[in-house]
């Protein structure tokens, strides 16, 4: 809940039209907010009185929010419409592509690029020239054409990024591919030229030409593809990052030639959730409205080595079969023990033939591994890799294809 200035009763009784223009904004910005919720929430208000900042925030959130994903939106909206004009201009600044003489360098937060842009629909943002103090004119450069703005989407953070943004992200997400090497079998085949003598094959024949062997039979080792494990975090702290992952695994899913034999899909926060069978459908939005529906407990709490174990314990044999790869999304943040989940991680490495952690908290230089969930979690895998824009999905071919790339691990490790 963010903190609040005290609000003050309007005395021309436009506190409904406020109202009505503030679902509008919730609306651009993406929530299912109609003219029903709309009088619900004059109606609550009326009620419940708006003298209270906390009992006025909480009120609106009630009628307007029916989904956890929604809350951060949510949350943004209201502290720019009735709380911070300044914060406004600052955003509408973040959003106007041109260069300034002097302004504030500070990224947005979660949600606050799309909240700005759902307050300022329809604003015309594109100025070119304008007076400074001096009563000159300042010139404003646009450089929005300056840089590739697919170069740029690729490199910006999931977190980051507006509504537009996303869309053309997930435009991005859905043209990538995860192509894997096949493995060499246990099994051989019978092959002309191959590099193994069948001695049982040659003494088949021999038996059946009077015992002299004639031909010798030649056989070769088979290839076989192996499966794709993605472990999905989707709490509070990696909802986004995880819904575009998502998308990614939709594509890898449904590409063909790819190589994978099978990919299974697994969502936890404070359960595990198998998502597989939803990943299949060819539409995409329908595929993740469908695992969104089933997995409840979206923007919850983690419970990491819990829903490790019931992964370990009910599927592991099931999907780790033939040398699985394994994608585990998390920023590693949990409250359970952490020599349980060390104990899980050991033996979900076990049962792998390569563990790959995607951590979005890579994207901070500083990143250093207190956090005793990802002590616990980073002796026991592969390889550890920045999971937060679109770059770092594309280097996921190279870890996967590579043997020896342990990604950041190596460096990490040595500050444990």
């Amino acid at each position: 809940m963010p903190e609040y200035l005290p609000l003050d009763v309007p005395e021309d009784g436009k506190l409904a039209d406020n109202i009505t223009w503030f679902a509008r904004a919730l609306r651009a910005a993406g929530l299912p907010v109609g003219p029903g919720r709309v009088l619900d929430a004059i109606r609550a208000v009326e009620a419940a009185g708006f003298t209270e900042r906390q009992d006025f925030y909480h009120v609106l959130q009630a009628c307007f929010v029916s989904r956890p994903e929604h809350r951060a939106t949510f949350q943004q909206i209201f502290r720019l419409f009735w709380r911070d004009p300044r914060y406004l201009e600052h955003m509408i600044a973040a959003l106007t592509p041109a260069i300034r003489g002097v302004q504030e360098d500070r990224k947005a937060r979660a949600a606050e690029k799309r909240a700005a842009e759902a307050l300022l629909d329809g604003v015309n943002r594109e100025i070119e020239t304008q007076e400074n103090e001096d009563g000159g004119t300042e010139i404003e450069i646009d450089a929005s054409r300056t840089m590739s703005a697919e170069e740029r989407l690729r490199s910006l953070d999931f977190e980051q990024m507006s509504n537009d943004e996303m869309a053309r992200a997930k435009r991005m997400l859905a043209k990538l591919s995860l192509p894997v090497k096949p493995l060499l079998s246990r099994r051989t085949a019978a092959s002309p030229r191959g590099a193994q003598v069948d001695w049982r094959q040659t003494l088949r024949r021999s038996m059946r030409q009077g015992g002299d062997i004639q031909q010798v039979a030649l056989k070769t080792q088979t290839q076989r593809w192996p499966n794709l494990v993605a472990l999905c975090d989707i709490s509070g702290s990696m909802s986004q990052y995880s819904r575009a992952v998502l998308h990614f695994l939709h594509a890898v899913s449904n590409e063909k030639g790819a190589g994978w034999a099978k990919v299974h899909a697994f969502t936890f926060g404070t359960r595990l959730t198998n998502i597989t069978r939803h990943l299949r459908t060819r539409d995409v939005d329908a595929a993740l409205a469908a695992a969104g529906a089933q997995a409840q407990d979206w923007e919850g709490g983690t419970r990491i080595g819990r829903c490790l174990h019931e992964f370990n314990r009910d599927w592991s044999r099931r999907v780790m079969g033939g040398g699985a790869v394994v994608l585990l999304i998390t920023d590693g943040l949990d409250r359970d023990d952490p020599d349980a989940l060390e104990h899980e991680m050991r033996r979900l490495q076990l049962t792998a033939r390569k563990v790959i952690w995607l951590n979005p908290l890579l994207r901070w230089d500083e990143f250093a591994p207190k956090a005793r969930g990802i002590q616990a979690m980073l002796p026991h895998v592969d390889s550890f890799r920045a999971g937060h824009n679109i770059a770092a999905l594309e280097g996921l071919a190279e870890a996967i294809s590579r043997p020896d790339d342990a990604g950041e691990k190596a460096r990490l490790m040595a500050q444990l």
